[in-house]
């Protein structure tokens, strides 16, 4: 009886942050990734939660984010993105490459004092490249511990927060005395001013909005695309079985990933409205799940390396990536947007385009949030194996 009803609060849990921070802009601020952890460590912390369910909870934690890859890639236009990028692609592959050698660097100096310190390394890779989804699905692929997962994630969320208001507040005028201000030419600024806004509001339309989901236009074809995530899915768990056990889980993510990409290609499944918003669901899911198996009394005895390993990262990272920009001529704005499309996702490009006044970056900012989406996953596992063997 108490499995089935935890099994209730860890899917229903979820839908009450929702519903609150769509009722509370100070919660939506905080974002509801963000409230279920919080929730799930003080209840874990203060003998709320059951002894007994760590079945229930490994069940929870190993199918959620499998299940939620490929609903969140699906809506993802690869070649459409692909093809409008232009200097934002470029200035994403720095980037990309810039968190890898920062990582890597941070790497040599912690990896004896910080546990599963290459399992950290690959997340921090994957999630500032491809934004949540791929932290989590990098740190299930490699098998991390729950608690390495949250102190983790708990550090990467503390710095980022500094890290977004020093780019919304600052960055322009700082990062303005290295590159040059974003240049408009005036024959294209119509036209892609316009095709901005209207990629920003298709993008956008899909990531977090769920209103009408159990309507019927809607819950069908939504339906349809969690059968199609779960076929995926299953593929990928035949694959996981039919794999040697220490790479099982590696290749169940990637399998899930790659199916997830190819359904892309298909118009169809690319315009169910839902597909997004429901995988964002499962892994709030997730995220309760696992910060309730979490005992922060010892989380606390190992996040002191780790916090200035991820100050490193994310502030080295970006530090690396301007230095670079510079010589290929990209300017300010595009290196603040795809910076941001990486560490916090494209949800955050329209925020901070706002704030730099410029609505003309949002296309290369959604695209290389977008792409970043695709890879991170492959940079980050790539990496973690790569710094294993290495130290």
């Amino acid at each position: 009886m108490i499995p089935m009803l935890a099994t209730v609060f860890y899917i229903a849990f979820p839908a009450l942050v929702l519903y609150l921070c769509h009722r509370f802009p100070a919660l939506e601020k905080l974002g509801a990734a963000l409230i279920c952890f919080v929730a799930g460590m003080v209840l874990a912390n203060i003998g709320a939660v059951p002894a007994g369910l760590g079945g229930v909870q490994k069940i929870i934690m190993s199918v959620s984010v499998p299940l939620a890859i490929p609903l969140m890639i699906f809506p993802t236009d690869i070649r459409k993105w692909a093809g409008m990028a232009g200097k934002s692609l470029l200035s994403f592959f720095i980037f990309a490459v810039s968190i890898i050698v920062v990582a890597a660097a941070g790497y040599a100096i912690y990896a004896g004092s910080i546990n599963e310190a290459h399992t950290i390394a690959g997340m921090y890779v994957a999630g500032f490249t491809g934004a949540t989804m791929n932290f989590m699905s990098v740190a299930l692929a490699l098998k991390a511990n729950p608690e390495t997962i949250v102190v983790a994630t708990a550090a990467s969320w503390f710095i980022e927060i500094f890290w977004l208001l020093f780019m919304m507040f600052l960055g322009q005028r700082v990062i303005g005395l290295l590159l040059k201000p974003y240049d408009s030419p005036a024959e294209k600024t119509s036209a892609v001013s316009d095709e901005a806004a209207a990629a920003c509001a298709s993008e956008n339309a899909g990531f977090d909005s769920y209103a009408g989901m159990f309507g019927r236009e809607k819950f069908m074809p939504m339906l349809a695309a969690l059968g199609i995530s779960v076929a995926i899915f299953a593929v990928g768990t035949g694959l996981y079985y039919a794999s040697p056990e220490e790479y099982n889980m590696t290749v169940l993510m990637l399998a899930v990933s790659t199916l997830g990409i190819c359904c892309s290609f298909l118009p169809r499944v690319r315009r169910i409205e839902m597909s997004y918003p429901l995988g964002q669901y499962i892994i709030l899911i997730f995220c309760i799940t696992i910060a309730t198996t979490v005992d922060f009394s010892e989380l606390l005895k190992t996040s002191g390396d780790l916090l200035v390993y991820t100050v490193m990262v994310i502030f080295g990272s970006t530090l690396l990536h301007v230095i670079a920009c510079k010589p290929f001529g990209i300017d300010r704005d595009t290196q603040i947007i795809t910076a941001t499309a990486g560490i916090f996702s494209p949800v955050f490009v329209p925020v901070v385009a706002s704030a730099l006044k410029n609505r003309e970056v949002v296309v290369g900012g959604l695209a290389a949030g977008i792409i970043g989406y695709a890879i991170g996953n492959y940079l980050g596992i790539t990496t973690a194996y790569l710094f294993k063997a290495w130290l």
